[in-house]
């Protein structure tokens, strides 16, 4: 099965999930650089690249949706993709809560609860781009025509 949403023959979910997950993953840097050294600015770069990627990760999520409502229901790969869409959506409601929790800060110096958030929020989009891989690299979701939507998992023996 092939992507649905596409540019010059290219699926758009996956041109666009790289933003959203570098942007997260770059602001987790930010605050564990802010962390250690204490220097103002760090805080102030991470609640921009969580807003940046709360954006990103939208703007994926509604091609994501567009791919997944077209993989034959029933399947593995059907329900490999709603636990990897529903996972980001988790993903993307930690990152925003982190943002908001920094959003009346001085400076936009996170609370621990913040911090906590993105920290539970990078380690789950870790294990949401797993299950992306497997729809792709196993079970051949948007790439191949002839999809194995039953394969078994690529952990499986």
């Amino acid at each position: 099965m092939e992507s649905r949403a596409k540019v010059m023959g290219h699926g758009i979910h996956p041109m666009l999930i790289v933003f959203p997950l570098g942007l997260l993953a770059t602001s987790v840097i930010f605050d564990i650089l802010y962390l250690i050294t204490d220097r103002t600015g760090f805080q102030i770069s991470a609640a921009y690249t969580i807003a940046a990627g709360v954006l990103g990760g939208l703007l994926a999520a509604l091609f994501g949706m567009i791919d997944w409502k077209a993989i034959p229901a029933g399947t593995r790969a059907k329900r490999v993709g709603a636990a990897h869409g529903l996972g980001n959506v988790v993903v993307v409601l930690l990152f925003g809560i982190s943002w908001l929790l920094r959003l009346n800060a001085e400076n936009w110096e996170p609370p621990a609860a913040a911090l906590v958030l993105s920290f539970v929020g990078i380690v789950l989009s870790g294990v949401t781009a797993w299950l992306g891989g497997e729809l792709v690299e196993r079970l051949g979701i948007g790439v191949s025509a002839d999809a194995g939507v039953n394969a078994p998992s690529s952990l499986a023996r």
